[in-house]
């Protein structure tokens, strides 16, 4: 028996993507596993998280001890470090007999306006990364063009492997923030510059009918106090709404209950938000940035630039598209192909050609 080892570190940020990145994972991996019959999986993950996963994938939880002592990796065949930020456990020549499994989410300081410092900064930890690697896999064809145009792979075998949609099976609970029947735009994710969400105001202004209602943590209060003040200043802060992180209930019920989903970022290596929306059959307008027209297709509607009257022209154009078309259906449709067991089921492929 093989043991495949999932870094879960990151768990420790709930809400985030990559929590929920290595929930999924686990979760499909572990239960495609017993039709190989020579591959177990443990997750290693901090205290906080111990029982994420409900019993139904075995656990190592993090310890203070373990920086001096990895006991569990005696009998690790396969180390999979989830985040190119991130860390690598593993020491090679302490166990040399052990494969490591990278996978890169994005190398989206690249595509922020990041200071070129900051930028060669990520990358040499991420070229790091890949020096102690075997394998890698990025989430999408986007993220891996620009790992061989950025960064030294050598021989390394680098497969994409899109990540699934993450249903949100809770019953939808109706917010308690609700306010009024007045129809609204949602968009969810960190709130800071990468996300972008302050370009969206001046819909708020030309459709004084809506709301604008962000779900997901405050990330920088520089950008919220200015996303703000922004809004003051073209008279429409009744209109904006930044609930926070919201359960699963409420975000299942925003997602079920909004005119549209948004999500104008200027960096994704995935964008998992977005798939999630397609789950519930909503027009989708996006930024046409970075991964965001490679998981969008044809059933999304873009941004090519941030200007004003251009973003009421998609935004008005796409609505009436989207109505006029029936497009729910297709947009469901899309969003079922990017699948959790399809997934697994490649990352197994991949852990099986390193052991072999």
């Amino acid at each position: 028996m093989h043991t495949i080892i999932l870094d879960c570190d990151l768990m420790k940020h709930a809400h985030s993507g990559l929590y929920h990145y290595c929930l999924n994972v686990g979760l499909a991996v572990n239960q495609l596993l017993p039709q190989m019959g020579n591959l177990a999986l443990k997750m290693y993950v901090p205290p906080q998280q111990k029982e994420a996963f409900e019993g139904k994938v075995n656990a190592i939880t993090e310890r203070a001890w373990h920086r001096l002592w990895r006991p569990f990796l005696n009998s690790c065949a396969v180390w999979h470090a989830p985040f190119q930020s991130g860390r690598m456990i593993p020491d090679k020549k302490r166990h040399p007999g052990i494969k490591v499994l990278l996978t890169i989410h994005d190398l989206n300081p690249l595509h922020e306006g990041k200071p070129q410092e900051e930028q060669q900064r990520s990358l040499l930890h991420t070229q790091g990364l890949i020096d102690q690697s075997d394998a890698i896999v990025c989430i999408s064809e986007f993220t891996k063009s620009d790992v061989l145009k950025h960064c030294a792979t050598g021989n390394k075998p680098v497969v994409v492997i899109h990540n699934g949609i993450h249903r949100l099976h809770a019953e939808p609970s109706v917010p308690q923030q609700v306010s009024g029947n007045r129809p609204f735009l949602f968009g969810m994710g960190y709130v800071n510059r990468k996300k972008n969400f302050h370009v969206l105001l001046p819909l708020l202004k030309h459709n004084p009918g809506l709301e604008l209602v962000i779900a997901g943590r405050l990330d920088d209060p520089d950008y919220v106090s200015a996303m703000k003040t922004a809004a003051e200043a073209m008279q429409v802060s009744d209109q904006l709404r930044l609930t926070g992180p919201v359960p699963e209930a409420e975000k299942s019920w925003y997602l079920a209950n909004c005119l549209a989903f948004v999500h104008p970022s200027l960096a994704e290596g995935f964008g998992a938000p977005v798939v999630e929306a397609m789950h519930f059959g909503k027009p989708l307008f996006l930024s046409n940035r970075t991964a965001l027209t490679e998981i969008g297709g044809d059933i999304a509607f873009y941004f090519s630039s941030f200007e004003e009257t251009h973003l009421q022209q998609v935004f008005s154009d796409g609505m009436a598209t989207f109505r006029r078309l029936g497009m729910g259906p297709a947009v469901m449709a899309r969003g079922h192909a990017f699948n959790w067991q399809k997934s697994a089921a490649q990352y197994i492929n991949v852990y099986q050609s390193l052991i072999d």
